[in-house]
């Protein structure tokens, strides 16, 4: 178990499922490389009881009210995995925003900086039409690079991103500054 978690809206789904989910989040140090502390939460996908809880708490703490929005859009890869049952839940639409050259063209592209170069993502064309409200979902916030392309690659097509939904927030990074006054829900917090 993971000690350093912090419940953020947890409590949404009592402390005894907030317990539960957090219960199978997983630390691994040094991992994808040495100083890397990588939050896993996949065993909590693999858990049937921790999966149901979990798209539970994400409805609960969602940034905005669901008629706010008319299609939820998850980030590659991991923001398929939670926005795809999210968008199904809610009776919503989903758009994959992908790494580029994965999509078939047409397609809409944006560049985006990283550490040491840069990278680029796109959806497909006409998938949003202009004026269709967005909430962009994915499994974590960490510099708000990746999060901040796909809201500008929304609205570079005339979308309008209503909210963030994140399962987990890497605190001392500031990646919710990028993202400046959009509303953002995270379910728990931890240090890098």
């Amino acid at each position: 178990m993971v000690t350093d978690i912090v419940p953020e809206k947890l409590s949404l789904v009592g402390k005894d499922n907030a317990d539960y989910l957090i219960s199978l989040f997983r630390s691994i140090p040094g991992f994808p490389k040495e100083g890397i502390n990588f939050r896993d939460y996949m065993p909590l996908l693999a858990d049937a009881k921790g999966l149901g809880i979990l798209l539970d708490a994400l409805v609960k703490a969602l940034p905005v009210d669901p008629s706010e929005f008319d299609t939820v859009a998850g980030l590659e890869a991991r923001g398929f995995l939670i926005g795809v049952p999210l968008a199904a839940r809610l009776g919503k639409g989903f758009v994959a925003v992908r790494k580029a050259g994965k999509l078939p063209p047409p397609v809409v592209h944006a560049e985006y900086s990283l550490e040491y170069g840069t990278a680029a993502i796109e959806i497909e064309k006409d998938v949003i039409s202009p004026k269709e409200r967005v909430l962009i979902v994915d499994d974590l916030i960490a510099t708000g690079g990746t999060a901040h392309a796909a809201q500008q690659l929304i609205e570079s097509v005339g979308g309008i991103v209503s909210g963030f939904s994140f399962i987990m927030l890497l605190k001392g990074l500031n990646g919710c500054d990028l993202l400046k006054d959009a509303p953002i829900s995270t379910l728990v917090s931890m240090p890098v």
